[in-house]
């Protein structure tokens, strides 16, 4: 795990802040083993945070936590923002309204992907239910022109992990503006809050491994780090041996 108490590759203490309560918060709900700046397979990115949870049955599950700290990290500065933000926020109630419908009308829908009921999912589009994908679609739409880039759209079109949260203060915190698919946790004193719930994204055990290396990679560049391990050391002590 990274030293999250030292700021050498200047990084803001806000930031350093944010990655420190969801590490908290993702060994808090079973995902004992985490690592920062992980680069993720089947991608070119780098998560702030990156965590796997074990399972005794089988591969594990894997987790993404994005750190935000300001507006401008999480939106576009073009000039049409404010109507784009406004039709979402129509939009992200008929989404609500749907799904507060689907789940009663529907009870099977719900998942059991989570150690914890209330954070359990529900598979809406198991139905294919009209109405509910244009309005999915739409919100997808709009997000991708409401935000600069395309990253978290691309981690859950790549199935870079189970679930993906965004960690950010409570005032950047808007429901219709997180991502579609992703969680959001709101900073809160100490601690982190589950402000809205992130969808469960079937992944290949191959890619949950692959997953789990680039944490022990991450971890193991940082241990030679701090024992001042070269290339060169390990060169010349495999000669040796």
């Amino acid at each position: 795990m990274d030293s999250l108490g030292k700021n050498g590759g200047g990084e803001s203490e806000a930031h350093l802040r944010l990655k420190r309560l969801a590490i908290l918060w993702a060994q808090a709900h079973g995902y004992s083993i985490c690592a920062t700046e992980v680069t993720l397979p089947r991608c070119r990115y780098r998560a702030d945070v990156a965590a796997y949870r074990k399972d005794r049955h089988g591969v594990g599950s894997t987790s993404v936590f994005e750190c935000k700290q300001a507006r401008p990290d999480l939106r576009s500065d073009n000039g049409c923002a404010a109507a784009i933000s406004e039709r979402l926020t129509s939009v992200h109630r008929r989404r609500e309204v749907l799904e507060r419908h689907l789940r009663i009308h529907y009870p099977a829908l719900r998942v059991r992907d989570s150690l914890f009921e209330e954070f359990d999912s529900h598979n809406f589009s198991a139905i294919e239910h009209r109405g509910y994908t244009r309005v999915v679609r739409e919100i997808g739409a709009l997000q991708n022109r409401l935000f600069d880039c395309t990253k978290f759209e691309k981690l859950v079109r790549y199935r870079c992990a189970n679930l993906f949260f965004l960690v950010m203060p409570p005032e950047l915190f808007r429901e219709t503006e997180v991502p579609l698919g992703w969680g959001a946790l709101v900073e809160n004193g100490d601690e982190l809050v589950l402000a809205r719930k992130a969808t469960w994204h079937d992944v290949s055990e191959e890619n949950r491994l692959r997953f789990l290396e680039r944490i022990a990679m991450n971890a193991t560049r940082l241990t030679n780090r701090s024992f001042d391990i070269t290339f060169d050391a390990v060169q010349a002590a495999r000669c040796r041996s």
